[in-house]
């Protein structure tokens, strides 16, 4: 498996290597003393979730504060996505910026976001199967999140933004500039 540091160095895309024959393909999707070794800390797992979505659902940009923060380790099994992390630690050389990634059923890509970072993706394809692991159980109070459209953060979603789908919710997160709740570089985000 590859490890591929991304603009914002604490987050990495894992490459894997597909071995496949007339009969299908066998890939190994995690493995955890690679995966620290890459990272250079540790990360404990605690639960794996799936959502199936159509075209033009977008979802995100969301985070948990602390003490819930939340790192995760995302895929898709079925269709096409872009996958975003944005930067939220107040003191970081690149507190604003986006990485940015095409995750598909097709190359297998995943991406780590860890902690510190709001985190949102896009179907891109007719429907997709998007699934992560995170290290930190969900929790209500901590929960927040950030506008997707913030013209200072300037993602491109790859889509006209007629055909996005969003949850109320996810239609109501504020601007970057009115971000109150978020994390500092000081913050000792892993034990």
């Amino acid at each position: 498996m590859k490890f591929i540091p991304q603009k914002i160095a604490d987050v990495v895309v894992l490459e894997p290597q597909v071995h496949g024959d007339q009969r299908g393909y066998f890939v190994e999707t995690f493995r955890h003393d690679l995966f620290e070794a890459a990272i250079g800390h540790s990360v404990n797992f605690v639960q794996d979730n799936e959502s199936k979505s159509s075209k033009g659902v977008l979802r995100g940009l969301h985070f948990q504060l602390a003490p819930h923060a939340q790192s995760k380790l995302v895929r898709v099994i079925d269709g096409r996505v872009l996958d975003v992390a944005v930067d939220i630690r107040r003191g970081s050389a690149s507190y604003g910026q986006h990485v940015a990634v095409e995750l598909t059923a097709e190359n297998k890509k995943q991406m780590f976001v860890p902690r510190g970072f709001a985190h949102g993706f896009v179907v891109l394809s007719d429907t997709a199967t998007f699934a992560y692991k995170v290290d930190n159980y969900y929790s209500p109070e901590c929960d927040r999140g950030l506008a997707f459209d913030d013209p200072q953060l300037n993602i491109d979603w790859q889509l006209p933004s007629d055909q996005l789908l969003l949850s109320t919710k996810d239609t109501q997160q504020p601007s970057f500039a009115n971000l109150a709740d978020s994390f500092d570089m000081a913050d000792k985000l892993y034990a």
